[in-house]
């Protein structure tokens, strides 16, 4: 015999809903916002102005990267994982030019979504998705405190973004679960 179950409301304690919920916890956010932001900013126009990477010699930079990632696949205690090698070597240096645009343009865009505060969730989403690559091709650098950093910026991007185009944006447009002006 089954038992029914009664839905349970279990409560959000009260430290992570006033980090990721309340507005006047919108400047920290702003501080780490623009912070990440200019990180990838800087990351990703120095790609896009160098021809290594957009230009006439595009994917090269990338693949001398991911000959570097590839070498740490090696070993008793490889670096990088059989199967991202394998993704890496298959898939992304076989098409190095095209990639090396989607990283650059990428990192530049997030960058700017985040300075300006305009889909701060999706944009450090996508920023965390880059960290997480570039922390499965063995890098470490900058990259463990930017995709905690953006772990947070995820968690709080109802209020992330308050000091931004999201304050007004988002009302428009809405949300996939709450329609805005624009769809009423």
């Amino acid at each position: 015999m089954l038992m029914s179950m009664k839905h349970r409301l279990i409560e959000e304690n009260p430290v992570s809903h006033f980090l990721f919920n309340n507005s006047r916890v919108a400047w920290f956010w702003l501080i780490v916002r623009l912070y990440v932001g200019y990180e990838w900013i800087t990351a990703g126009y120095a790609k896009i102005t160098n021809d290594a990477w957009v230009g006439s010699q595009a994917g090269s930079a990338l693949s001398q990267f991911l000959d570097g990632a590839l070498i740490k696949a090696a070993g008793s205690h490889p670096d990088v994982q059989g199967w991202y090698a394998s993704f890496l070597r298959d898939v992304v240096l076989a098409h190095a030019s095209l990639w090396s645009h989607v990283v650059a343009y990428g990192e530049l865009l997030v960058g700017v979504a985040l300075i300006i505060g305009i889909f701060t969730g999706i944009a450090a989403f996508f920023g965390l998705f880059m960290n997480l690559n570039y922390l499965l091709a063995g890098t470490v650098s900058t990259n463990p405190i930017l995709f905690t950093l953006s772990i947070g910026l995820i968690l709080a991007w109802k209020v992330a973004g308050f000091f931004g185009l999201d304050h007004w944006v988002l009302p428009f447009l809405g949300t996939p679960w709450h329609p805005g002006k624009v769809a009423r």
